[in-house]
């Protein structure tokens, strides 16, 4: 009797463990990503020069720098999408030295950088050939973007989440799981524009023709779900 009482007890431990589900949970992650025409680039150019003295090297780059702006400004181009972005100033060294000496300073090389916006881009060509002829000689490349990337990188954020949940659905359907409420959601990730490098300004001879293509504007989430038996 004590034999069938210690059975009837583990059968009974069993039912009720069975009975308890401790609810699982799902991690996933979603990206969406949405393709759109820009509206906007965005050029790194400037002058470079280098003189005897310093004051020699700051006076060129200046003065090819003052003829950079003076001309952005004649296409159109608003103060406020022009902005110094790099200024330097070092000096030369000679190192062809004799044994024993120093080396020297033979001159100085200045450098000025200047960030623009282009919000026209029918009128981008045409400006990087006109810089070119007007001083600048340095370009350090060329972005696309856009001017509004608000409403497109929610529609990247609407499609993030509906993948990722597109997962989850898929996950516990395989796994004969059910799937339950949304426990976590959290985001990261951000609007990546695809670069154009176009290389040193200085080999550009006519007006350049450029090829905007197409922005890709990305979102990330991840969503952790209720997870239960079926």
């Amino acid at each position: 009797m004590r034999q069938i009482f210690i059975v009837l007890a583990l059968l009974w431990a069993g039912h009720a463990a069975a009975e308890d589900v401790t609810p699982g949970r799902l991690s996933v992650t979603g990206v969406g990503v949405v393709d759109s025409q820009p509206d906007m680039a965005t050029i790194s150019m400037g002058a470079l020069a280098q003189a005897a003295t310093a004051a020699e090297a700051l006076a060129e780059t200046s003065r090819a720098t003052a003829a950079t702006l003076a001309l952005l400004t004649e296409a159109g181009v608003e103060g406020r999408d022009m902005q110094t972005s790099n200024l330097s100033l070092q000096p030369v060294w000679d190192n062809r030295t004799t044994s024993g000496s120093r080396p020297r300073i033979s001159g100085y090389q200045a450098s000025n950088t200047v960030t623009v916006r282009v919000r026209d881009l029918e009128k981008l060509g045409g400006i990087l050939d006109a810089v070119v002829q007007n001083g600048a000689n340095t370009f350090q490349g060329l972005t696309f973007g856009l001017q509004d990337a608000g409403p497109v990188q929610d529609q990247a954020r609407r499609a993030a989440v509906a993948e990722a949940m597109r997962k989850a659905r898929l996950y516990a359907e395989a796994a004969g799981l059910t799937l339950g409420a949304v426990l976590e959601l959290s985001e990261s990730g951000s609007a990546t524009p695809r670069p154009e490098m176009l290389g040193r300004m200085a080999t550009m001879a006519e007006a350049v023709p450029v090829a905007a293509g197409e922005v890709s504007t990305q979102a990330q989430v991840t969503m952790v779900f209720a997870l239960s038996g079926s």
